[in-house]
C-alpha cells in the first residue's frame, strides 16, 4: 500500500514539472544580446553638400570635383578658391565668345553681396564694399552653411532690391523655400544689380535655372518635401 502511495506521489510531482515547464509565463526566457557591431577600419569622407551646384560649375574636371568632395572644409579655400576664380573668369570669357563680344565686354562683375560681405557701412571710395571674384569664389569654395542665430535664416534675401538692397542678409542659413541654385546663379552671374545676365539686351538667361520650388511642396514632416510637381 505504501509503495502504491509512493507511486502516485511521484507521478503528481512529475505531472506538476510538465505544467510549469510548459508554462506560457516567458519573463524568465533569457534573449543573447545582440552582436555588437564594428566600427573598426578607415573611413573617408566622399561627399558633403552645403552648398549645392557650386563644386558642379567651378570645379572643372571629375577628379578636382571628387577631390573637393573629400577636403575638409578648413583646407578648401587654400586649394580650391584659385581654380575656382580661374573657373568663373573663363566662363565669362566663353560667354564673350559666344555673343561675339571681347573678354573685357562680359568679365566677371563685382555683385550684390557687397554690403553684406565687406560691413554695414555705406560704400565710398575708401570703403568699396565690392564682391571681386577673388572674394566669392573664396566664400564659396568653402563648401558650408554659415549659421547667424541673430538675423532670419536665409541664402540670400535681397531686401529692398536694386539700386540700395536696403536691409539684404545671405549666408545666415538656408531654409527649405531657399531657391540656392538661383541664389549661386545670381552671384556667380548677376553683377551689380543681380540682373546682369536676365536674357535681356543680348544677353543669355543666366540668373535662374527656370525651376522653382512652391510652397506647397513643403511639408511638416519627413522628408519635408512633397513628391516630385
Amino acid at each position: 500500500m505504501k509503495i502504491y502511495n509512493i507511486k502516485f506521489l511521484f507521478a503528481a510531482l512529475f505531472a506538476s514539472f510538465l505544467v510549469v515547464g510548459c508554462s506560457n509565463d516567458d519573463d524568465g526566457d533569457i534573449t543573447p544580446p545582440p552582436a555588437a557591431v564594428d566600427f573598426s577600419g578607415t573611413f573617408s569622407q566622399v561627399d558633403h553638400l552645403g552648398r549645392p551646384g557650386i563644386n558642379t560649375v567651378l570645379n572643372g574636371t571629375a577628379d578636382n570635383k571628387n577631390m573637393h568632395n573629400r577636403t575638409i572644409p578648413s583646407n578648401m579655400s587654400a586649394t580650391f578658391q584659385a581654380p575656382f576664380e580661374a573657373r568663373l573668369e573663363a566662363l565669362h570669357d566663353a560667354y564673350a565668345i559666344a555673343l561675339g563680344f571681347t573678354a573685357a565686354d562680359v568679365d566677371y562683375e563685382n555683385n550684390i553681396l557687397g554690403d553684406i560681405l565687406n560691413g554695414p557701412e555705406p560704400t565710398s571710395e575708401s570703403n568699396p564694399n565690392i564682391v571681386s571674384a577673388t572674394v566669392l569664389t573664396t566664400v564659396l569654395s568653402q563648401d558650408v552653411l554659415e549659421v547667424a542665430p541673430d538675423f532670419p535664416t536665409t541664402y540670400f534675401n535681397p531686401g529692398a532690391g536694386a539700386p540700395s538692397f536696403d536691409g539684404a542678409i545671405g549666408f545666415t542659413g538656408r531654409k527649405l523655400q531657399d531657391d540656392v541654385i538661383d541664389v549661386s546663379l545670381i552671384l556667380l552671374f548677376g553683377g551689380e544689380t543681380g540682373a546682369r545676365f536676365n536674357g535681356e539686351g543680348g544677353f543669355p538667361q543666366l540668373v535662374t535655372d527656370g525651376v522653382s520650388l512652391t510652397a506647397g511642396n513643403i511639408t511638416t514632416s519627413f522628408p519635408y518635401i512633397g513628391a516630385p510637381e
